[in-house]
């Protein structure tokens, strides 16, 4: 969501601050800003709007000073406005602020009474004020954030400057990422690393509860109960955290282009090249396990509604599916020998985070499949499998579905295995789909220019219904959200059998049908609700292989072809279609494809 930026530097701040919160972008955002400290004096700057806008406010009113922090709000409390625009500043304290106060009312309430005056909508005004008030108490600034840190409810990564102290700044997280940067007399603070790459390429990711006190020579960290601790440094590869458009007019476009190569590089994690399933240590045993709890948002639970059909029909393994933000509040029980399986692109993701801690001493084992391999959701998790999708910066999901759904097959081959219900044939079948997916689905990317004819038909609708059966319903819904998300077309998902039950009332010459149907065991299934659809004047866009569009094609609105598949595999290869259609009817309409209104890229507040 937000993103968080500082910087005790040698050089001067602003610069700095702006092109990191570039990096930052692909969070989502509304605002921006950043503050300084320059010959003891606390100053700042606010746009709303796109970073161009703080930039140009820069040019014509620059903030000097070599300490700063900078900060790409996504409202939740108050509208976007600058007023409400990061960093706020009560007296001598300037706060940015990832998350949300829970206990904010309560504070405000207490800082009323003494005489607070409050200019802001938002909860993170309350965290300055309160800081500024423990300071006129005398306390000096480290003991007055201190004193605030432990007074706040909620989930949050904050960072704090203060007036007349240009080599010191303080960071604190909880439930909210947070890592310290390590330079040459130069400390930094970040949202994640990919905002600090080009400072530097040694990190130490803060911990639940953790604060950090850093000057440019020196960093303190204190965990929960405020005992001095010490945190690993990592090197991170800064190859891993460059982000560039490579020549394509956006991220998602080349997100989407890049899917061959990281679910290649995945399936070399995971298959050996004999062609066995290996996880890394401790590994899984399956045959401990009775049943799989799997918890995910967003596209992450399409991956995991789709897993489900695999884990039941492959491995004979049951299978609940839950909404992350849904699954902890219905308080569910977890029966022995349950493994609770979270999946997550950030590793930060707030409902799943909380959904993983309340399955904490409940569930057998806990496992998570992510793309941040240092994020919380994998270092809580009895073992993090990571997808290997690279940097993802288009805020909606592409090559990381593909590679979570790759690695959950691998999982699903490997339980299968364990629970000695597939024989070795059908395993080396199930390899060898996996590994001809790279070069399917370059096959399907050259399909580009007929998706495209489909959705500029498409960009003229109003709603679109997306079908399909079996392991292609999750697609059709992850279609459906693909759609909605970046061409604010409305959008909903139905299997089509149950299309009858209800949805066949939406049906008429203004409504378009995306049916999803490769020719397998359910086409003609499929196929025949699709001529419901049809006998009612429901424009249709078919998407099936050569055989399936040789039988049903006929009236149809719209076709695209994709290459035969693997039955079991489609939903991977089909996912493809479902993006560029979405992509290409964005462009259609001239939508924002890579920062989508209201959306953020890593949700970190509930």
């Amino acid at each position: 969501m937000c993103g968080i930026v500082g910087v005790l530097g040698q050089h001067e701040a602003a610069p700095i601050l702006v092109e990191a919160l570039k990096r930052l972008e692909y969070r989502g955002y509304d605002s921006a800003g950043i503050a300084t400290v320059n010959e003891g004096r606390l100053d700042r700057r606010r746009a709303v709007g796109k970073l161009v806008n703080l930039s140009d406010l820069l040019v014509h009113d620059p903030l000097a000073g070599k300490s700063g922090i900078g900060h790409t709000r996504w409202a939740t409390h108050g509208a976007p406005s600058v007023t409400n625009a990061h960093p706020h500043q009560a007296g001598p304290v300037a706060v940015v602020h990832n998350g949300i106060i829970e206990n904010f009312r309560e504070l405000r309430a207490e800082l009323s009474g003494l005489g607070a005056k409050f200019v802001t909508e938002t909860d993170t005004e309350t965290v300055a004020l309160l800081t500024e008030h423990y300071m006129s108490q005398g306390l000096g600034p480290v003991e007055a954030a201190t004193k605030t840190l432990s007074r706040l409810q909620g989930a949050f990564a904050l960072a704090f400057l203060f007036d007349g102290e240009e080599d010191l700044m303080i960071g604190a997280r909880k439930g909210a990422p947070l890592a310290v940067g390590y330079g040459d007399n130069e400390m930094f603070l970040g949202s994640d690393a990919i905002a600090l790459s080009p400072m530097t390429d040694r990190i130490t990711y803060l911990e639940e509860g953790d604060s950090a006190v850093l000057t440019r020579r020196s960093v303190d960290i204190f965990d929960a109960k405020g005992a001095r601790v010490t945190r690993a440094i990592k090197t991170i590869s800064l190859d891993n955290t460059r982000v560039d458009k490579a020549g394509h007019k956006h991220f998602m476009a080349k997100e989407i282009a890049e899917q061959p190569g990281v679910i290649g590089e995945a399936l070399s994690h995971y298959i050996s090249a004999k062609g066995e399933i290996f996880l890394p240590d401790p590994g899984i045993d399956f045959t401990a396990i009775d049943r799989i709890t799997m918890v995910a948002c967003g596209t992450a639970s399409y991956a995991c509604l789709t897993a489900k059909y695999w884990f039941e029909q492959i491995a004979r393994l049951p299978v609940e599916v839950d909404v992350a933000s849904e699954f902890r509040y219905r308080e569910p029980p977890v029966p022995a020998r349950t493994m609770a399986l979270f999946v997550s692109q950030s590793g930060e993701t707030a409902d799943t985070l909380a959904a993983l801690r309340y399955c904490v001493g409940k569930a057998d084992t806990i496992l998570s499949v992510v793309n941040v391999t240092e994020s919380s959701i994998a270092r809580e998790s009895d073992l993090a499998l990571p997808i290997h999708a690279g940097i993802e910066v288009g805020v909606a999901s592409t090559k990381a579905f593909t590679c979570q759904l790759t690695v959950l097959f691998v999982m699903v081959l490997k339980a299968a295995i364990d629970r000695g219900v597939i024989s070795q044939e059908q395993l080396a079948d199930y390899v060898s789909g996996l590994r001809s997916l790279p070069s399917l689905i370059n096959t399907a990317l050259e399909q580009n220019n007929a998706i495209r004819d489909a959705a500029n038909k498409l960009s003229h609708a109003r709603d679109v219904l997306f079908l399909g059966r079996g392991p292609m319903f999750p697609l059709a819904l992850e279609g459906a959200l693909k759609l909605k998300e970046i061409s604010y077309i409305h959008a909903e998902a139905y299997a089509s059998g149950e299309l009858k039950h209800g949805p066949i009332a939406l049906i008429d010459e203004k409504v378009p049908v995306v049916v999803m149907a490769p020719k397998d065991t359910l086409f003609d299934k499929t196929v025949s609700n699709m001529q419901e659809v049809m006998a009612r004047k429901g424009k249709v866009i078919l998407i099936s292989d050569r055989a399936g569009l040789d039988e049903a094609s006929e009236g149809v609105w719209a076709t695209i072809e994709m290459p035969p598949v693997l039955d079991a595999l489609a939903p991977i290869l089909y996912a493809i279609p479902a993006q560029l259609l979405a992509y290409h009817t964005a462009i259609a309409k001239g939508t924002d494809v890579d920062q989508p209104r209201n959306l953020a890229k890593s949700v970190t507040v509930e």
